[in-house]
Parts: C-alpha cells; structure tokens; sequence
C-alpha cells in the first residue's frame, strides 16, 4: 500500500511532516467512511511517531495508494464522530 501525504498538510500545519501523517495513518486507532462524500472519504485518527494524535482525511487512490489531504491533532468533534469523545 502506498500512502501520499498532500503538500497542504504541511502548508496549513507546519508542525506536520508528510512522514507524521503517513505515520498516523498506518498506526489508525479508529476511522470510518464519510456518508454522502464523492469521492469516498474516510476520517480516522492515529498516532505519528512522536505519540501525537492524530486526525486525517483520506481518499483511496486505485489500485492500492491512498491519498491523505487533511490531517493535524485531533479535535473533540472528529473524537466524537469516531465515539472516541464524550
């Protein structure tokens, strides 16, 4: 699987490296898919290599790759979507 990390990620959060995303995907603790999304999107939330948490968006990209294009530390209302928050 292939994971490409959007170079806006690191333009609106620069404390986010490509190789933090693509660490947090891989490492997903939770996602689900987006109702009503086209493309398909899938939210989900994971640790990068420092233990950070988290969030991010996702596009799957055939045949096996994937597309990241949002991603920065989890709010209280992707945790709640996921039923992750209170």
């Amino acid at each position: 699987m292939r994971v490409v990390v959007h170079p806006r990620v690191h333009e609106r959060h620069s404390s986010i490296t490509d190789e933090d995303a693509a660490a947090a995907f891989e490492s997903t603790i939770r996602s689900r898919l987006r109702a009503r999304t086209d493309p398909p999107q899938w939210v989900g939330v994971g640790l990068d290599e420092q233990g950070r948490l988290l969030q991010f968006i996702a596009v799957e990209e055939p045949p096996r790759s994937w597309l990241i294009f949002h991603c920065m530390p989890a709010t209280k209302g992707v945790l709640a979507e996921l039923g992750l928050g209170r």
